[in-house]
């Protein structure tokens, strides 16, 4: 509801009037989702880390002998199947539907386990399929955003923003419309793969090292290259006061153990949602019982009812909760 409400901020299309702008010029052209992102994700993640760090030594070893054997291999086929498989299903639903898929997976694996008790000291499938499942809820994440328009999470939501911010509307038309962006983006992620094992493979001893770095260090150069990528959308210092804010909101949300990232999906599709609803009622010269009466709307509308029912339940949340938590 937050997220919707921040989207409204700014001049309304249709009729011309300020909304919540509070007579500030700088708002008349709404929030940038830039800003919001940064001040959610970047700011508050970073004075969290800050403040839940301790006077600890990142002790690094010497990472070597890391290749699979042939008998490893054997080991983690299955678990990769279905850790692909689960990842592929959960990666499609809107929310956190990718990043609940690790954690489904490695349930199931340890469900499925002849000796569960070695999950947690090195079981290799432990390891093999929630990655596998992450990957592949990754990927499949861009199913909806390309051809609904829709972001299942929020880095979807950051994407679809980059591209209406560059002209392009995700949606069913962008294979035909953009045929060299949608199949460029196909072909990237198999180029992306390749150079992920390329890059991981010869320097895992680096990346591992990096933990050592201080991390009071790395926050000041963060939050420069954060101020920096926010001034440089419109050249104003009130970017970077908003961007402040917004990493002061993110802040009490995390510590009210609220997760920040359907406000940026709300504050990405408001818009959307508003423009279509106005488009509707225009089209029904009025009449909201459009959204009932036709038979595709009122079928996602009672989808969207059952599915919140469904969360909401007491009975389904303790299954959840139980689901995925670690046997003692």
């Amino acid at each position: 509801l937050l997220g919707l409400l921040l989207g409204t901020v700014g001049m309304d299309i249709t009729s011309g009037f300020s909304r919540y702008s509070f007579d500030t010029p700088q708002l008349l052209d709404g929030i940038d989702f830039v800003v919001v992102a940064m001040g959610l994700f970047g700011i508050a993640e970073i004075v969290v880390n800050l403040e839940q760090e301790t006077t600890r030594e990142a002790m690094v070893s010497k990472v070597k002998g890391k290749l699979l054997t042939l008998a490893d291999f054997r080991r983690i086929l299955p678990p990769i199947l279905r850790g692909t498989g689960l990842g592929s299903a959960l990666g499609i639903l809107p929310g956190g539907g990718a990043m609940l898929a690790a954690f489904v997976s490695y349930a199931v694996e340890k469900k499925l386990s002849k000796t569960p008790e070695r999950f947690g000291k090195g079981a290799i499938e432990g390891v093999a399929a929630p990655e596998a499942a992450n990957n592949a809820g990754a990927q499949t994440s861009f199913i909806p955003m390309l051809t609904l328009g829709i972001p299942s999470n929020a880095v979807m939501a950051l994407m679809i923003g980059a591209l209406i911010l560059q002209g392009i509307q995700p949606g069913p038309t962008m294979m035909t419309d953009q045929p060299r962006l949608f199949w460029g983006l196909i072909v990237s992620m198999w180029i992306g793969n390749f150079f992920l094992l390329v890059l991981n493979l010869p320097l895992v001893g680096l990346w591992a090292r990096m933990i050592s770095i201080p991390y009071h260090l790395l926050y000041p150069a963060i939050l420069v290259f954060c101020s920096i990528g926010v001034f440089s959308l419109s050249n104003m210092t009130f970017d970077i006061y908003m961007m402040a804010g917004f990493g002061a909101l993110g802040y009490i949300l995390i510590k009210l153990g609220c997760e920040p990232a359907p406000l940026l999906l709300g504050f990405i599709l408001g818009p959307m949602m508003e423009e279509y609803l106005r488009r509707a009622l225009l089209l029904s010269r009025g009449d909201a019982t459009v959204f009932v009466t036709r038979p595709i709307s009122a079928a996602m509308l009672i989808i969207a009812v059952l599915v919140l029912a469904a969360v909401v339940l007491p009975s389904v949340r303790k299954k959840r909760v139980e689901a995925f938590q670690e046997e003692l």
